[in-house]
């Protein structure tokens, strides 16, 4: 029994680098050999990593760890909300008009701040859909049996303006909601109203756009620029020839979209269909909306919720 203790306990050959009594080199070359790029291993090779070539298997982490949380955390399904980030609440976007007119009273003639205040005239009058996403946010988690009710759950691009408003209205009724946000090139903090385990940094837009899509049933869009025109005419794409199934795409604001967007320019010069603007819907605020996304599902024979569990 001794023998047999005293084997397990002897030292392997391999815990330790050949000697230099037998080789006065040994010690320099085993250490040149160990802090080579190759004897490092392939997922703590950042060079390796971050390679052109290892692109494939950073595109699958990339999906993978937001997937398996989601997963782990039941979240079946989401309500997709997206708007410009440089939407801001009403008291900021007043504070910023003020400080903007002081600055015009002192100067009436410069240009620049002339141009800043109608720019922060504008942001005023853009503040409403905050407020209005905001109460989207709380009329979808409002919708469930409680917090930990994830079957339809609120998911943004976890960044500012409509993302944020979207959000903290999930935030304001105890409902958890889903924030994706990306890695840009300069800093970009998420909301604070995301709910922590649910809040992830994406490296690619295409992943991020595929776990917008993943679970989603519905798509509401308020107004906004290239990324919110970018999110709605990829889905719209994405319906139109099928690649995805239908479901219910609502724009917030006939002011905003019908100015935005001539589609009907598109279809008269033939390059849609008539029935490709029956993709989508424009509403004017929050409570049509989300009416529009009930009955769409409620004509459809199909439940927004999964009855299974009720």
């Amino acid at each position: 029994m001794n023998d047999e203790n005293n084997h397990i306990n002897e030292t392997m050959p391999w815990r330790h680098p050949k000697s230099t009594k037998e080789d006065p080199q040994a010690e320099e070359l085993v250490k040149n050999l160990i802090g080579s790029d190759s004897y490092k291993i392939a997922l703590e090779d950042i060079e390796f990593m971050n390679s052109y070539e290892a692109r494939g298997i950073r595109l699958e982490l990339d999906y993978l760890k937001a997937e398996l949380v989601m997963n782990r955390l039941g979240i079946e399904h989401t309500i997709a909300v997206f708007g410009s980030a440089r939407t801001i609440e009403y008291k900021t976007a007043k504070k910023k008009l003020n400080l903007i007119q002081k600055e015009l009273d002192k100067n009436p003639s410069n240009q620049e701040m002339r141009s800043k205040m109608n720019t922060a005239q504008r942001m005023l009058e853009k503040s409403v859909y905050y407020d209005d996403a905001r109460r989207f946010g709380s009329l979808v988690g409002s919708s469930g049996k409680g917090a930990d009710d994830c079957r339809v759950t609120i998911i943004t691009g976890g960044g500012p303006g409509i993302m944020e408003a979207a959000n903290r209205g999930a935030f304001d009724v105890g409902a958890k909601s889903i924030g994706l946000n990306i890695n840009l090139p300069h800093e970009q903090f998420p909301n604070p109203y995301i709910t922590p385990e649910l809040c992830f940094q994406f490296h690619y837009f295409a992943i991020r756009k595929l776990h917008f899509l993943n679970r989603a049933k519905a798509l509401v869009v308020y107004p906004g620029g290239f990324g919110t025109f970018d999110e709605l005419f990829e889905i719209l794409t994405l319906v139109q020839t099928q690649k995805s199934a239908a479901i219910p795409i609502v724009l917030v604001s006939k002011y905003f979209w019908n100015r935005a967007v001539n589609l009907e320019f598109l279809r008269e010069e033939g390059v849609i269909s008539y029935s490709d603007i029956e993709i989508f819907h424009i509403v004017d605020n929050a409570d049509e909306a989300w009416k529009f996304i009930t009955q769409w599902y409620e004509k459809k024979g199909e439940p927004l919720f999964n009855h299974k569990k009720e």
